[in-house]
C-alpha cells in the first residue's frame, strides 16, 4: 500500500527535521535498557539546558525532567516520552542498526525522545504559551515501571502538573494520523505464576503419584472458561497462558509444575474479577486431583484511563490543525500496556496513538526484531506537541506563526 502524506508540520520543525533524523539514528543504534539509559539521559539533558530549559536529572534512576515557564497563568502541563529499548536482537539491516548486541529500539522510543526534544527545541523558542510545560522523559517503561519509580521519589511533589499527556507510534495505522480514545486507552497487564504441588511417582506406575502434568494441563484448558463464561459479552478480558512447565523425563511424572500467565483488561472491576477467578479455578482444578495450587498475581500496570476532557482537548487540537481527516475514526482501546497509566491515576490526561503506516519496514509491528520508527512522522509528533502546548496553555497574546528566535536555533 502506497503511504499517505502525514498532516502538515510546523514549517520551523519541517525545516530542522533532518536533525532530528540523525539524533533519532543516533539513539537507535545505541540502545540501553529499563534504567541504564545513561547516555540517553545525558543528550536529553545537555540539548534542553542548550535551548533554555530548567534541567532536572536522575529522577527514577535516569530519568530527566525539563522545566519552562512562561507568562503569569498557574496552569501547568506535562508531555512525557518514553527512552528504555528491549532485549531483542536487530534484524533490520539499516545502517543504523543496534550496535550492541541483544538489544534494539523495537518500540519506537527513539523516536518518541526525539519528537518531544523538538518539541522543546522549538518551544523554548517561540513561547507561544502562558503556564509550565514539563518534558518527561522516562526511564523503563518496558515492564520496569519507571513512572511508577518517577511518582514515588517525588515527581509530583517537584513537578505539579494539571494535565499529563503521552503519545505512541503504532505500524499499519494511516501515517501521520492519530486515534484518540477517551476512558480505557490501553489495558491493564498483570502477571500470575501458578505452581502445582503434586506427588512424583515413576511414569510406569501412575496410580503412586499425583501427575502434576495432567493438572498443569487442566488448569489451563479451565482457565479458558473465565473469559467467555464470567465476563459479560461487552467487556474486555485477556487470560493468557505463556508458559507451562511440568518435569523433564518420558518415565518421570514430576512433583511439580508451573503456569505463567499474561492477565489485561480495560477496567478495573474486570481486573479484580479475573484474579478472583483465577485463583478460585487453579486451586480447584487442582483439588480434583489431589494436587494443590498456589498462586502468585503480581499487579503490574494498571488501565491507562483518558480524560474525557482532556481527550477532547486532544482531539480539537487535531482536527483544528488538519481537520476530521487527522484522526482516525471510530478509535479502539489497544490491549496493550504502558506505565502511563501510572501518572494518570494521580492527574486527567490524555494518551494518543499516531499511526506509523505502511511502507518500506514490511509493516513490521512493534517488538519485532525487524522494526524501524518511521522518521517521517517524526515533525508530524513533534508538531502535534507544540500544538497542544499552545492549545493547553493558551497565550494572553494572539499567536502568531511560530519562527524560532535565533538563541533557540542551536543544532540538535
Amino acid at each position: 500500500m502506497k503511504p499517505t502524506a502525514p498532516p502538515p508540520a510546523l514549517d520551523a520543525l519541517r525545516a530542522q527535521e533532518a536533525e532530528m533524523i540523525e539524533i533519532r539514528r543516533e539513539i537507535h543504534a545505541q540502545p540501553e535498557l529499563a534504567y541504564e539509559e545513561h547516555v540517553t539521559s545525558a543528550l536529553v539533558a545537555e540539548r534542553l539546558e542548550r535551548w533554555g530549559w530548567e534541567v532536572h536529572r536522575g529522577l527514577g534512576g535516569t530519568g530527566v525532567v525539563g522545566t519552562l515557564r512562561h507568562g503569569s497563568s498557574p496552569r501547568r502541563i506535562g508531555i512525557r516520552a518514553d527512552m528504555d529499548a528491549l532485549p531483542v536482537q536487530e534484524t533490520s539491516g539499516k545502517p543504523w542498526a543496534s550496535k550492541v548486541f541483544g538489544k534494539m529500539h523495537a518500540c519506537g522510543h527513539d523516536g518518541h525522545t526525539a519528537m518531544l526534544l523538538s518539541a522543546a527545541r522549538h518551544l523554548a523558542a517561540t513561547r507561544q504559551f502562558d503556564g509550565t510545560v514539563h518534558v518527561v522523559f522516562q526511564p523503563a517503561e518496558e515492564g520496569g515501571g519507571g513512572a511508577r519509580r518517577m511518582i514515588e521519589e517525588g515527581f509530583f511533589d517537584l513537578f505539579p502538573c494539571d494535565a499529563m499527556f503521552a503519545m505512541h507510534n503504532v505500524p499499519g495505522l494511516p501515517e501521520g494520523r492519530f486515534s484518540i480514545v477517551a476512558g480505557p486507552a490501553m489495558a491493564s497487564a498483570d502477571t500470575c505464576i501458578i505452581r502445582v504441588h503434586g506427588k512424583g511417582t515413576h511414569a510406569a506406575m501412575p496410580q503412586a503419584g499425583v501427575d502434576t502434568v495432567l493438572v498443569t494441563a487442566s488448569i489451563v484448558v479451565a482457565l479458558q472458561s473465565i473469559v467467555s463464561r464470567n465476563l459479560h459479552p461487552l467487556e474486555m478480558g485477556v487470560v493468557t497462558v505463556g508458559a507451562m512447565q511440568a518435569g523433564h523425563a518420558p518415565n518421570v511424572i514430576p512433583a511439580e509444575g508451573e503456569l505463567r500467565l499474561s492477565v489485561r483488561a480495560y477496567t478495573p472491576a474486570v481486573r479484580d474479577l479475573l484474579e478472583r477467578r483465577i485463583a478460585e479455578v487453579a486451586q480447584a482444578q487442582a483439588s480434583v486431583f489431589g494436587a494443590s495450587a498456589e498462586v502468585d498475581y503480581q499487579h503490574r500496570y494498571p488501565v491507562v484511563m483518558n480524560d474525557a476532557d482532556q481527550a477532547a482537548l486532544c482531539r480539537r487540537v487535531v482536527t483544528d490543525w488538519c481537520g476530521e481527516d487527522g484522526l482516525i475514526q471510530n478509535p479502539q482501546p489497544v490491549p496493550g500496556s504502558d506505565d502511563f497509566a501510572f501518572f494518570l491515576e494521580r492527574v486527567p490526561g490524555c494518551y494518543l496513538f499516531m499511526g506509523s503506516g505502511e511502507d518500506q519496514r514490511g509493516d513490521c509491528m512493534l517488538h519485532n526484531p525487524g522494526y524501524d520508527f518511521n522518521d517521517r512522522v517524526l515533525s508530524t509528533g513533534a508538531s502535534l506537541w507544540v500544538r497542544l502546548a499552545e492549545t493547553a496553555l493558551p497565550s494572553t497574546q494572539p499567536l502568531q506563526a511560530s519562527k524560532p528566535r535565533a538563541a533557540g536555533s542551536a543544532d540538535l
